[in-house]
């Protein structure tokens, strides 16, 4: 990791780590969460983030897509960031049935945007969601990749996974501050 990756996880882990036992491995301090909320409330902390998630958006991307409710900030400020337009999955279907708000995604080539990522089964059904209607998606990117399982399950759905940071590399560096 380099120093200014280290720095930035660091700062996440401060900001937003829940619980965990200090001096303890990173996997029995992975056992508190990461509060993605309070990562979210911290205005100088996204906009790092998302500059350092804008070098990981795939060239050609015409719509970035986030999904309810944790992906919707992140997904918002990266749009600003890079000036590619947002749409924001709904994780069920509105009265009037619609998967999509913002950017509308039929024929484009959609980047989805989360914030943490467990499993990816959430991720896969909505990207299923976005291929029927019309949307070309091949890309994930998130800031925390929680589990390991997450990546598996995405690149079984033909999704190429781009994590900022797993939960560990987040643990190991706030633990050896």
């Amino acid at each position: 990791m380099n120093r200014i990756s280290l720095t930035m996880a660091r700062d996440i882990y401060k900001a937003a780590h829940i619980g965990g036992t200090s001096g303890a491995s990173a996997k029995e301090a992975a056992g508190g969460h990461f509060d993605k909320y309070l990562l979210m409330a911290n205005p100088r902390l996204l906009g790092s983030i998302s500059a350092e998630l804008a070098t990981r958006i795939p060239v050609g991307s015409e719509v970035l897509a986030g999904i309810e409710l944790g992906g919707i900030p992140i997904v918002t400020v990266l749009s600003m960031e890079t000036n590619i337009p947002a749409a924001f999955i709904r994780k069920k279907a509105s009265g009037i049935n619609k998967l999509t708000e913002g950017t509308a995604i039929h024929g484009k080539r959609v980047c989805v945007v989360h914030d943490v990522v467990v499993t990816g089964s959430h991720i896969v059904r909505s990207v299923n969601d976005l291929r029927e209607a019309g949307a070309v998606v091949n890309d994930v990117i998130c800031i925390i990749e929680s589990n390991p399982e997450a990546r598996a399950n995405l690149q079984a759905a033909g999704l190429r996974f781009h994590a900022l940071f797993t939960l560990e590399q987040l643990v190991l560096a706030g633990e050896s501050e």
